[in-house]
């Protein structure tokens, strides 16, 4: 996202949340959308649908940049918001009570919307770094996202399952996306690890202005991640200077709500978001991945009832 984009994007944020000021406090629905950095994909996405959801009637919509998924979870089972976007592994450990993935006890709270898109593990060096393959990073300074975000426990599981830790590196930065993709312009810092779609803001704008090297991550890595996780592949130029196909690891995002959402609303959240795909799409390039038809499938936690109810009047589950 450039620049002057995310200025129209704070600027639709501020719109809102003047709307939304307008309204009694006694009759106003809080909608609270938890994103994401505002370099990311969550945000823009974030945007767009806080602006779909802004017609509901009496509601009181307002969007919120966080750390990513984890600080979502945690705070949609505290009741502190009442929509989130998360990652497929964040989402399952939040289920199990994780507590080394930064959840004290089982999220037993949270509900699904539905399934949104896949994020790629995407590995990004420095050409100068010498990095090529998981390997090289032995010794290089990386950024692996905000401590305890989902990026970073992707990162700690694509390590894992390549044999390595941070104990094998140089340094490790807990940076946003756009805090470690500014230090590489400054070469100082190697590598960033960063789990989101394809084509994000952060790594589109490192490559219009650096030399960079993508890092595959070979299927057998992939293999022994496990689930959620699967076989994936960054389409040659999607960034400048990336000509070839470059194989990683992918993992899908979810649209996360909580059981204290009435169940009228969240029929009300669904639908508004599976209707209007076309303004997903507009939103980023990867909202025209998202699609109804599989947005219902089994996820690591259940599917709100509100959720339910919307689709299974599209046909997508069974009475």
């Amino acid at each position: 996202m450039t620049t002057r984009t995310i200025a129209a994007a704070r600027g639709i944020v501020t719109g809102l949340a003047l709307a939304a000021a307008a309204l009694s406090p006694a009759s106003a629905q809080p909608i609270s959308v938890l994103t994401g950095g505002s370099a990311g994909i969550y945000y823009p996405l974030g945007v767009t649908i806080a602006m779909i959801y802004a017609d509901i009637p009496g509601s009181k919509v307002q969007v919120q940049t966080t750390d990513g998924s984890v600080e979502n979870l945690n705070r949609l089972q505290q009741g502190g918001a009442q929509v989130g976007f998360a990652l497929g592994d964040s989402l399952r450990d939040a289920w199990a009570g994780d507590a080394e993935a930064g959840f004290t006890g089982k999220l037993d709270q949270l509900r699904v919307i539905g399934a949104l898109y896949p994020s790629f593990i995407q590995i990004v060096a420095t050409k100068a770094s010498g990095i090529r393959t998981l390997a090289d990073v032995r010794r290089k300074s990386l950024s692996v996202g905000a401590e305890k975000s989902g990026t970073e426990l992707n990162a700690r599981a694509i390590l894992a399952a390549a044999g390595l830790g941070y104990r094998d590196l140089r340094k490790v930065e807990y940076l946003s996306f756009a805090e470690s993709t500014a230090l590489m312009r400054k070469k100082e810092l190697d590598a960033t690890l960063q789990s989101a779609g394809l084509g994000v803001a952060s790594l589109r704008e490192l490559s219009e202005s650096a030399e960079i090297a993508m890092v595959p991550v070979p299927k057998d890595v992939v293999a022994k991640m496990g689930a959620p996780f699967k076989p994936g592949t960054i389409a040659a130029k999607t960034y400048i200077g990336q000509d070839k196909d470059v194989p990683t690891a992918m993992v899908m995002n979810y649209l996360v709500t909580s059981a204290a959402v009435p169940d009228d609303l969240a029929y009300e959240l669904t639908k508004r978001v599976f209707d209007s795909l076309p303004e997903l799409a507009i939103a980023h390039l990867v909202g025209g991945a998202i699609r109804r038809d599989t947005a219902a499938e089994g996820g690591p936690v259940p599917l709100h009832p509100g959720a339910i109810r919307y689709f299974r009047e599209k046909g997508l589950l069974k009475p």
